[in-house]
């Protein structure tokens, strides 16, 4: 195991510069997720780490050494791709011993090796089939267990679940957490979707635009948002955003209702304010929006409602049972420390 560090790490194709000095340290063991939109940077920057692709300005280190210049299989890392990436030709278990190439271990060892990862990951009886006899989620094993055989200081994972379906999906989210309490390997794991980020990381870095927007526990970054981007990006459905105007320990609203803050802001300043679905309960007795449904979304336990209201359209997740139906005036109230108030020129929140 490891720790990795990146400082000032820049990316450039040609004059266009596609990465910006992103700065990053990862503890010895820890699991990290990189995630936001497509082009944000996060794929260049894992590939940078792993030395797929050249770095045009800043510093990696894995486990105190500099491996800028060193060739990928130097930097003892493995890699797991999202299309898997393992020989058809090869039985499972070749595929798996693929990773012990150039190990200087003996073929005892190896084999002993080679059994240790399948019983690992629950692979033990599939190691004399090919890939074709193989569902998805048991390939993209094949391909974890490729990496493991290696012990590497370092795990890189790019979207390894994108190819899977929904099912498949949660059922290996659960096998790779479990696999890191196991193993306690150092994890950095790219994706685009928020769910595998807040289930999976110890932290999440959140990237827009070849910069980093925030850094945090998934508590952290759900509850305390650094600014409308990881507000809005992370959560579904995402956060609503109301204009207000800050009037000390309040805000007022774009309809006028006044609610109380628990930040206080200055008079007459432009403010955004963000509510989730989740802390928006029906209350008619002290409601701050009202409006009618235009749209519900049955999840079972919960319904999203939709509501047309004097500050736009707003998202809530309320109980299943009793829903207002469509056409239904419904009035929503929250506690004030369940707004988050942002600037409005910078989006950065106010605390």
């Amino acid at each position: 195991m490891a720790n990795l560090s990146l400082k000032q790490l820049t990316k450039a194709y040609g004059p266009v510069e596609v990465l910006h000095g992103i700065d990053l340290e990862i503890a010895d063991g820890e699991f990290v997720v990189l995630v936001g939109p497509s082009g944000c940077g996060k794929s260049t920057s894992l590939r940078m780490i792993a030395g797929l692709e050249d770095i045009t300005a800043g510093e990696v280190h894995i486990a105190g050494r500099l491996v800028n210049n060193l060739e990928p299989k130097d930097r003892d890392i493995a890699m797991v791709f999202q299309n898997y990436a393992i020989y058809p030709h090869m039985t499972v278990r070749k595929n798996i011993a693929f990773g012990l190439w150039t190990s200087p271990m003996s073929k005892a060892d190896k084999a002993a090796r080679i059994e240790e990862v399948a019983r690992i990951l629950d692979m033990s009886d599939l190691l004399d089939r090919k890939p074709s006899q193989l569902s998805g989620g048991q390939r993209q094993r094949v391909a974890i267990g490729r990496a493991m055989v290696r012990n590497p200081a370092v795990f890189l994972f790019d979207e390894p679940l994108s190819n899977l379906d929904a099912q498949l999906r949660t059922q290996m989210r659960l096998e790779i957490k479990k696999l890191h309490q196991r193993v306690g390997n150092t994890i950095v794991f790219v994706t685009h979707d928020q769910v595998e980020a807040m289930t999976l990381a110890d932290r999440i870095v959140i990237m827009k635009d070849g910069h980093i927007q925030q850094v945090g526990t998934p508590d952290e970054v759900f509850h305390k948002p650094a600014n409308t981007f990881v507000a809005q990006f992370i959560g579904a459905p995402s956060m609503n955003m109301l204009e207000a105007t800050g009037n000390g320990d309040e805000v007022s609203l774009a309809s006028g209702q006044s609610v109380k803050s628990t930040v206080t802001t200055g008079k007459g300043r432009k403010l955004l304010v963000g509510l989730r679905p989740d802390d928006l309960v029906l209350d008619s007795s002290n409601p701050i929006l009202s409006g009618k449904v235009s749209v519900r979304e049955p999840l079972g336990s919960e319904t999203l409602i939709y509501v047309n209201a004097a500050d736009g359209e707003i998202v809530a997740k309320i109980s299943g049972k009793d829903v207002p139906g469509v056409g239904d005036t419904v009035y929503l109230g929250a506690s004030a420390d369940a707004l988050h108030i942002f600037d409005t020129d910078t989006g950065a929140a106010l605390v």
